[in-house]
């Protein structure tokens, strides 16, 4: 078996505008060498090749997923798509027990979630969707909470957005907006409980600044110069009163989908008493849209992850190959959880570090993120341990790029290629077959056309770089898809895939020369 080490530089797309790209601006000698001197080609990291709708950009979860899992990967965002505009959501006993909790207790409904069409970690149609379903259900009560994005969207998109789903509530009859409130705050995923606190007391106990309507909440934010993900909790108020907060006995639907900025606001909610933060659990009848964490009690789940069979890791575990896994705090999760189908524990084989995140409030503040850290680690273990197996993700490029700051988004893009370089070299030096590529794209278009801040990924396709030391493969000359990799990773490795790993294998044997 040989030894391979795939690192994925996370965010790290290939240009349409170079002039808008921190990845075209940065000095990346190493990068800028390896397109030219090793075979590459280019993926496809977004819409229909990871699973997700035509056109749309694709994300660190689904990037990983589908890497891992060596094919397509239908993503929850198509199949809650087709569950809500089909109205077959309407049979799942969940929903139907949901409502069913409502009618009988008299308890309002409160929907949850991010308000946004990035579709990384919800939809707004999926919202409007159940508002229209709700309208004919005669609940007591629908109230939204909306959780405002400019990560993932145009930092000022959040104003059309409320326009949007004050639209659908008019046309619909149903449902009044109660709160807003930055998703810097309300989906934390790195503990930062004070960040929490801010929406658990928006959430319970009404504590924000008060608005009569939502666009005026919006409205101000931006005079304050304060972007959607930042925006401060807002409390919609009628006759001088909150229009709702979450009471012990309410309903609440999240209906966000992706699963890790979902699990902190839920665990205060109905998990874990935090009397030092000043957060203590209610009894809610509490569902949401995806399984959140296997370790929830009491928490009703729409949509079930499907099970991937035979990915990557699992694949290469049963084969009694070593595996390392290694990634900062930001991107842990998806090296880790996302790359091997949503399983939580290691396989036999597998290890996995994390290299702690900086604990700034924005990355633009420390660019290089905890990059050499992860370097100087991965090669300290293949020259110690030479696992057969390496998985590294430097996160750098987004999330860095998500911040919109061009300069900062530079130097992370510098940093990670030395970075990479140094790591390549070591592996190169081990006999490691080196295969460097990303996961979606983000730092290659760091600014709109009308030149304000762009801070959400993109739909570029993403390199493949192959660095074989002994030179036995060729890149095909085809553009691939993220769902290639596993497959093409274990024939660089002499292991035949799997059945279930329907990706296409990227290279040939020299002595085939390249073909398309």
């Amino acid at each position: 078996m040989k030894k391979l080490i795939l690192i994925i530089m996370d965010g790290w797309g290939i240009a349409d505008d170079p002039a808008s790209s921190a990845i075209d601006a940065a000095d990346t000698p190493f990068y800028d060498h390896a397109v030219k001197a090793y075979p590459f080609s280019k993926l496809n990291a977004s819409g229909l090749a990871v699973g997700l709708p035509e056109g749309q950009m694709g994300n660190s979860e689904v990037g990983h997923t589908n890497i891992g899992a060596g094919r397509v990967v239908y993503q929850d965002l198509v199949r809650i798509n087709q569950e809500i505009s089909s109205g077959n959501i309407k049979q799942n006993p969940r929903f139907q027990q949901l409502l069913d909790y409502c009618r009988t207790q008299g308890r309002p409904l409160h929907l949850m979630g991010l308000l946004s069409d990035g579709g990384v970690h919800s939809s707004i149609h999926h919202l409007t969707g159940l508002l229209n379903i709700l309208s004919g259900e005669n609940l007591p009560a629908v109230y939204v909470h909306a959780f405002m994005d400019g990560r993932d969207t145009d930092p000022h998109g959040g104003l059309e957005y409320v326009r949007q789903l004050e639209a659908a509530m008019k046309q619909y009859q149903t449902g009044k907006i109660a709160s807003l409130i930055g998703r810097y705050y309300a989906m934390d995923r790195d503990k930062r409980w004070p960040r929490i606190k801010k929406a658990y007391e928006l959430l319970v106990h009404g504590k924000g600044r008060e608005f009569e309507t939502a666009e005026a909440a919006v409205q101000h934010s931006y005079q304050e110069g304060i972007t959607d993900e930042f925006m401060e909790p807002a409390v919609i108020v009628e006759n001088g009163k909150p229009v709702a907060c979450l009471q012990q006995g309410d309903a609440v639907l999240f209906f966000n989908f992706r699963t890790d900025r979902g699990r902190q606001l839920t665990t205060v909610l109905t998990q874990q008493d935090m009397p030092e933060e000043g957060m203590h659990t209610l009894q809610l009848y509490y569902t949401t849209m995806t399984r959140y964490d296997d370790s929830f009690k009491g928490v009703h789940v729409l949509y079930e992850k499907e099970a991937i069979v035979n990915g990557l890791g699992e694949f290469l575990s049963r084969h009694g190959a070593t595996q390392l896994r290694i990634a900062e705090t930001e991107k842990y999760p998806h090296v880790t959880f996302f790359f091997n189908g949503g399983r939580e524990e290691p396989m036999e084989g597998e290890r996995y570090v994390m290299c702690p995140s900086p604990k700034v409030p924005t990355y633009d503040l420390q660019p290089e993120m905890s990059a050499s850290e992860i370097e100087q680690k991965v090669i300290e273990i293949i020259r110690a341990d030479h696992p057969d197996f390496i998985c590294l993700n430097f996160a750098n490029p987004d999330m860095v790029g998500h911040t919109g700051v061009f300069e900062a988004a530079v130097k992370a893009c510098e940093t990670v290629d030395a970075c990479t370089h140094a790591v390549a070299e070591a592996a190169k030096e081990e006999g490691y077959i080196c295969l460097i590529t990303a996961d979606h794209g983000n730092a290659d278009r760091m600014r709109n056309p009308d030149g304000s801040p762009n801070t959400a990924h993109t739909t570029a396709l993403v390199p493949l770089i192959l660095i074989d030391p002994e030179q036995h493969y060729l890149l095909k000359d085809q553009v691939g898809k993220l769902g290639d990799l596993a497959p093409t990773i274990l024939e660089l490795m002499g292991l035949a895939p799997p059945e279930e790993m329907t990706g296409d294998i990227l290279v040939v044997p020299v002595e085939a020369g390249v073909t398309g």
